[in-house]
């Protein structure tokens, strides 16, 4: 029953939260302290101060955390999949319209219009990076980084999740 009420408590801020996780914090709240009181406000801005800490979306680290206190690690997955499902399930359901009708000339339109605007985000998160790089490291092993990570992924074929796992163990090791 509490893998159940894990998955209600953060299926539903996942469905209403719209804009991710800083849009859900209060519903997450409203559903782990008040609604089956799990945790006090206190312990939840804890929990909210460490997800803050870590890299990546914020609700579902949020969602593991409390799943795994709650069941182990199988409330940690189902916590973290009812937070992703309605994202899934909608895109599951948007993606099969966009299959059925790929050779809609308004399809076509649709994906030209957008193509730029993700090329355009993606430059935004890079340079992101890049300046936090910088400001952090330094540009000397900044510029290693990136230099070696273009010619793997570019030159050696390597894949991207192993030049993101390779560049956080030199981090770890060496910064």
């Amino acid at each position: 029953m509490i893998l159940w009420d894990i998955f209600v408590a953060f299926f539903i801020p996942g469905i209403i939260g719209y804009g991710g996780g800083p849009a859900s914090i209060t519903l997450v709240e409203n559903e782990v302290v008040r609604n089956y009181g799990w945790m006090s406000v206190q312990e939840f801005g804890e929990v909210l101060a460490f997800a803050n800490s870590l890299p990546g979306p914020i609700a579902t680290k949020m969602a593991g955390y409390v799943g795994y206190e709650l069941g182990g690690v199988a409330g940690s997955i189902v916590g973290i999949f009812a937070t992703v499902a309605p994202s899934l399930i909608l895109m599951i359901l948007l993606g099969g319209i966009l299959l059925k009708y790929k050779k809609s000339e308004r399809v076509h339109r649709l994906t030209a219009f957008v193509q730029p605007v993700i090329a355009v985000l993606l430059g935004v998160i890079a340079w992101n990076f890049w300046t936090e790089a910088y400001i952090s490291i330094g540009l000397l092993q900044t510029a290693i980084i990136v230099v070696i990570s273009f010619y793997l992924i570019e030159i050696k074929q390597v894949h991207p999740a192993f030049i993101i796992a390779g560049a956080m163990l030199y981090g770890g090791f060496f910064l």
